[in-house]
């Protein structure tokens, strides 16, 4: 008797040590809303991990394109900009990250593309478009082929632009000094040719 009670005592003791055996299962973590949220905070409230993470998605092609997307929103917002006002080390991180997605051929027309029909779309994003490029001689261009294109595609939003353009007095002025420079250079080549 004294060993059928050892033996089951033994048993238990051994079940019980064994149910206590601690399993992660990721998707049963993340598919309780309590449970995802508490480690979406934890991650976000540790820099490091939350550092880690971006890394994570920075190498992921899907995530890679979900953040440029929320990237876009932030800009047409205004979010980014005052985000960067504030914190001017997040900006050049930002800067870093995009630097480094830009290497990426693939990436960086998908992303050119993605950006162009997003300002293209609204008058907001096409007065940004024209500041960013008359800052940036590369993306200049590489972007201003493809905004002739679409401007070709879309004789209506090229109207708009030119419109809009009219009504800047610093845009008009720079767009009457380019059409007399090009149309001197037009007379010249005219002239060569003679």
């Amino acid at each position: 008797m004294k060993t059928i009670v050892k033996t089951l005592l033994l048993f238990s003791v051994i079940g019980s040590l064994m149910s206590c055996k601690s399993t992660f299962n990721a998707y049963e973590t993340m598919e309780n809303m309590e449970n995802r949220n508490a480690l979406y905070q934890e991650i976000i409230s540790n820099q490091s991990q939350f550092s880690e993470l971006i890394d994570l998605a920075q190498q992921n092609e899907g995530a890679q394109k979900i953040m440029m997307q929320n990237h876009m929103q932030m800009m047409e917002s205004g979010k980014m900009k005052t985000m960067m006002e504030k914190n001017p080390e997040m900006k050049q991180k930002m800067e870093s990250n995009m630097q480094k997605m830009m290497e990426n051929p693939e990436m960086k027309e998908k992303m050119q593309t993605m950006m162009l029909d997003k300002m293209l779309g609204s008058s907001e994003g096409r007065k940004m478009l024209m500041h960013t490029m008359h800052e940036n001689k590369e993306m200049q261009g590489e972007m201003k082929e493809k905004m002739m294109q679409k401007m070709k595609e879309n004789p209506a939003m090229m109207e708009e632009m030119m419109e809009k353009m009219m009504e800047n007095p610093e845009m008009k002025a720079k767009m009457m000094h380019k059409m007399k420079e090009k149309d001197k250079s037009l007379k010249i080549n005219e002239m060569d040719h003679n």
